[in-house]
């Protein structure tokens, strides 16, 4: 409120010519007391608040105990300093610093790269706790705008599928969309930003590639990385159709996890030499030819070169390679999408209805939590073909979204309500977190807010 003494000062009449009468005089000078105290005594004020502890703010719906309340503040006050610091580079040399690295597949290969990433973590401490377990994922597409006329559309909302799964699990990501090696076209391409992102990432253990035409369906699942410890290469198919029939889509190449190690730098090297910026290009077209009779082109492709490195070369690369066959690692969408999401969303939601605490609502940063709930819900949901677990990854493979020129055996259409439906679908997942659901997963623009306790 203002005081009766403000009020009369604001009001009492000025004198002409910018002179003051004596009451006025005095009441200024008056002012001009009271207002130097007043700012003598915020200051104090603000030196006391500066130098005293923050309190903790008390929330009555959820107490906490003193001790959990002091750890808070103390956590809000002080950071400790822990994690990764990007902002720490000691000057001293790295590998970085000699002239002779190249990130190019074309150049002498990289040696000594166990060592060298060693050595990065010793200078760089602060990434090299997790270090073991972490990830950093690629995905990229072509330089120029699709022909397709949604196909940049639909890049987009499948781009976003990878950051939205990335930001839940602490992933750092990376969208590539020129050609590091130009004669390296089309499904070549990933063996040269793979490359370039081992070097440019030795903090991460694992790199990702996950081609731009699959979708992350279900945002909780995680990698299981302490199955793959014994290997350095991991990839979905079936280990028997590729040793008993030797078919060149017994596995997948669109979606992979290597290890940042020597082994894996060796392996993308003799991996991309099968490819079109090597000399043998046209031997090994005819040789992958020979070699898997169901192989519908002649050219040497990524996914061909990968199965027969697989098959031929066991002690060398085969035996570090991991077929995963038991869950999606990614999925062939024809048989995932369809009336399954709606099943598995039915399924998940009676799990709701009885587990109050996958009800509760949380902040996304701690959502991993409760993925290990979900897991204790989902034992007997089994994997893959047949399950009613979310779908780890749906692969598009043939819809050809930039391009257009899907598979003839389904038509565009087909191709663009199951991508709908499948991003939706895990949109869902995501905006949860945010009050939100998609109610028809095939209309992108509308939501409904989420009820409390939704689905109690």
């Amino acid at each position: 409120m203002v005081s009766s003494e403000q009020s009369q000062f604001q009001t009492f009449p000025m004198a002409k010519h910018g002179g003051r009468t004596k009451p006025a005089s005095f009441l200024s000078d008056w002012f001009l007391f009271v207002g130097g105290a007043l700012a003598a005594f915020l200051m104090v004020w603000a030196l006391w608040s500066f130098f005293s502890p923050i309190p903790t703010p008390s929330f009555s719906a959820s107490p906490v105990s003193d001790k959990a309340s002091a750890a808070a503040a103390e956590f809000l006050r002080c950071p400790d300093g822990s994690g990764p610091n990007p902002l720490h580079d000691p000057p001293d040399p790295t590998f970085y610093d000699d002239p002779k690295l190249s990130y190019t597949m074309d150049t002498p290969p990289v040696k000594n790269w166990d060592e060298k990433r060693k050595n990065w973590l010793r200078q760089h401490p602060s990434f090299a706790a997790g270090a073991g377990n972490r990830i950093f994922m690629v995905t990229g597409s072509q330089p120029k705008p699709c022909k397709n006329p949604i196909g940049d559309y639909l890049l987009l909302k499948l781009f976003k599928n990878k950051v939205d799964y990335c930001r839940r699990h602490g992933i750092d990501i990376f969208y590539n969309n020129v050609l590091l090696q130009p004669k390296m076209f089309s499904f070549w391409a990933k063996t040269a930003t793979v490359k370039a992102a081992m070097l440019a990432h030795p903090e991460a253990e694992w790199i990702w590639w996950v081609d731009s035409d699959a979708a992350f369906t279900d945002m909780d699942f995680k990698l299981p990385l302490e199955r793959y410890r014994e290997h350095n290469f991991v990839v979905h198919g079936w280990p028997h159709l590729a040793e008993e029939t030797k078919s060149w889509t017994s596995i997948n190449a669109g979606v992979f996890l290597i290890r940042n190690c020597q082994w894996a730098m060796d392996f993308m090297d003799t991996w991309a030499d099968m490819g079109p910026q090597s000399p043998d290009y046209e031997k090994w077209g005819e040789i992958l030819s020979s070699t898997f009779k169901d192989k519908i082109f002649p050219e040497s492709d990524d996914q061909s070169g990968l199965i027969y490195l697989f098959l031929n070369e066991k002690e060398k690369w085969g035996n570090k390679i991991y077929v995963e066959s038991e869950y999606y690692f990614e999925g062939y969408w024809v048989e995932i999408v369809g009336a399954s999401f709606d099943n598995i969303t039915g399924r998940y939601t009676e799990i709701e209805k009885k587990v109050p605490g996958l009800r509760r609502r949380h902040a996304e940063k701690v959502s991993e939590s409760y993925g290990k709930v979900w897991e204790e819900q989902l034992k007997d949901a089994g994997y893959g073909k047949g399950s009613w677990r979310r779908p780890f990854i749906t692969h598009f493979t043939g819809c050809q979204p930039c391009s257009g020129n899907h598979n003839q055996m389904y038509s565009g259409q087909t191709c663009f309500d199951a991508m709908q439906k499948a991003l939706l679908f895990a949109d869902n997942q995501v905006l949860r977190n945010y009050g939100f659901v998609h109610p028809d997963l095939l209309d992108p623009s509308t939501v409904d807010s989420v009820p409390f306790d939704y689905p109690a």
